[in-house]
């Protein structure tokens, strides 16, 4: 099945823009976006966001920066899937929208 395309920073030239997709056979959403900054990176590998998780960021992963302006295509992204029941987060809370602990 090919991605579903949901946009394209409206404020980008005509290469390397943030771009938002979702692929509802691997139950994904795709983001692109430039690499986080060291500050930020610093922050992220340095704190310990969750008690007991591992701290840092793995070599397999990355951090992207997606501007603010871009929140209305990955809400709209974030629907489609959720409307496609493509969301096990969504399917893993309780009626308050709190973890159920199955998620």
């Amino acid at each position: 099945m090919p991605l579903d395309f949901y946009g394209v920073d409206p404020e980008t030239g005509d290469e390397g823009s943030p771009m938002v997709w979702v692929n509802p056979e691997a139950k994904k959403i795709l983001l692109q976006g430039e690499t986080a900054g060291p500050a930020d990176t610093t922050e992220i590998n340095e704190t310990e966001w969750v008690p007991g998780h591992r701290v840092g960021i793995p070599g397999h992963e990355k951090v992207i920066e997606i501007p603010f302006r871009m929140v209305p295509i990955l809400r709209e992204a974030c629907d489609a899937a959720e409307r496609a029941g493509l969301s096990d987060a969504a399917q893993g809370r309780s009626e308050d929208g709190s973890p159920s602990g199955n998620a």
